[in-house]
């Protein structure tokens, strides 16, 4: 019998005691053996006072415990070669008011970060000096500040960050990742593999 896993980067599992290799990849076989496969134990995880445990299963970890149930099975692996598997126990979830609490907060720095980011970089770049050397070059008389290039400006900037970041009122605007969506995928990549490098390193040393 031939058998393909797909094991996952990162799994979450809340209130489980037993890690099965249903949870950290997706298994496929002849009939019905892939879901009788997905329910082999990989793991027992000891009911303890910490609310977080992280474990990082290796794919020889379930390749091992496949080949215990099907010593004559040929398991291809078509995934990851590490999941970090991140357990929550008792976890109690967010409250609305309070959620929305740190929606604000979060925002309000955002915008006075993003606003002083761009406050100083027109003052580094002498931005208002260059709007008057502009109107003076298109109308031959000097003025400070004119408001019929810093108008248009300041539209145009507002427009390329709804552009740039592909988002405005809550919706995107094409299918495309946003430069942050990007970012952030990365840093959860990154993040990952630091976990699984460090779990691993531990259990070295505990070895």
């Amino acid at each position: 019998m031939t058998i393909y896993i797909k094991p996952k980067k990162k799994a979450i599992l809340a209130d489980k005691f037993q890690i099965l290799i249903k949870d950290v990849a997706d298994v496929v076989a002849k009939g019905d053996e892939g879901e009788k496969i997905g329910q082999l134990k990989l793991v027992t995880i000891k009911h303890d006072a910490e609310k977080t445990k992280n474990y990082a299963i290796s794919v020889t970890d379930i390749i091992k415990k496949i080949t215990q149930a099907y010593p004559n099975a040929a398991v291809n692996n078509v995934g990851e070669l590490d999941t970090w598997v991140h357990c929550t126990f008792g976890k109690a979830k967010d409250k609305p008011l309070f959620m929305w609490l740190r929606v604000c907060v979060v925002s309000l720095i955002l915008m006075v970060g993003a606003a002083t980011a761009i406050m100083a970089f027109h003052t580094d770049g002498q931005i208002p000096k260059v709007f008057e050397r502009y109107y003076s070059m298109l109308y031959g008389t000097e003025s400070k500040n004119p408001p019929i290039i810093a108008i248009p400006y300041c539209i145009g900037l507002a427009l390329g960050i709804v552009v740039f970041y592909n988002h405005f009122m809550g919706k995107k605007i094409s299918d495309d990742p946003t430069p942050i969506e990007v970012e952030i995928e990365q840093y959860n990549t990154q993040v990952t593999e630091a976990v699984i490098e460090m779990i691993e390193k531990q259990e070295q040393q505990n070895a």
